[in-house]
Parts: C-alpha cells; sequence; structure tokens
C-alpha cells in the first residue's frame, strides 16, 4: 500500500510505503498524484519512505517505479528516499546516475533533514 504524505513544503510530494507495494498501488496513488502535481508545469521533487511498515514491492510495482522515471524524465528536482532497508539504500546509490534528479538517502531517523533538503532549506 502507498499512502499520501501531506504537510509538505510547496513543490514537495510525499508518499511512504506499507505492507507490501504493488503495481495497483502505483496505478491508484502514487501516478495519478504525481501527474497531477506535474499540471502545474513546474519540476517536482519526491519524498518516499519505506519505513517500519514496508514488506516489500512486488516484480510489478519495480517495473512501475521503473517506467514513472523514464515517462517523465525532465519532471524531477530532488529525490529523498528515507529508509533504514539496506538493499534498497545501496540500489538507489548505485543507479542514482540514471535518475535524472538529485537523489540523496536517507536513514529513517533523518526524515525531517530530508523534507527540508527537498524544499531547498
Amino acid at each position: 500500500m502507498i499512502e499520501t504524505i501531506e504537510g509538505l513544503p510547496d513543490g514537495v510530494i510525499g508518499f511512504e510505503a506499507a505492507g507490501e507495494v504493488s503495481a495497483d498501488d502505483y496505478r491508484d496513488v502514487l501516478v495519478p498524484a504525481i501527474e497531477a502535481a506535474l499540471r502545474g508545469g513546474e519540476r517536482l521533487s519526491l519524498l518516499y519512505v519505506l519505513g517500519e511498515r514496508f514488506d516489500g514491492m512486488s516484480a510489478g510495482a519495480m517495473w512501475q517505479d521503473t517506467k514513472l522515471g523514464l515517462e517523465h524524465p525532465r519532471s524531477w528536482q530532488r529525490l529523498a528516499i528515507v529508509t533504514d532497508v539496506e538493499w534498497i539504500g545501496h540500489a538507489i546509490k548505485a543507479f542514482a546516475w540514471t535518475i535524472p534528479a538529485e537523489v540523496r538517502v536517507f536513514a529513517l531517523a533523518d526524515r525531517g533533514e530530508a523534507e527540508a533538503w527537498l524544499g531547498g532549506t
């Protein structure tokens, strides 16, 4: 399941993963929210929290994640992944060069720092 995070700085959208994330979660929650935010024509910053309630991603969700980045290559300004899941942090760092945005991985304890970074402060 993907839940929307409210109360973020202007130009920042956020989501938190809980349980196992599926392709349907991308289709029903993440993609519509991103497309709505992109209608303003501004580049976006994205906060994605994979915390203690996160159990994993289906193969379909991983594919949707890849497609999302490819469909909007010039729409991203910054991307902050907040997680203590070690393999995700390593994977993001390894493939950050393929993501058309500034990318940083933050520990769960540093979520506030991630939000401040996304907001430009």
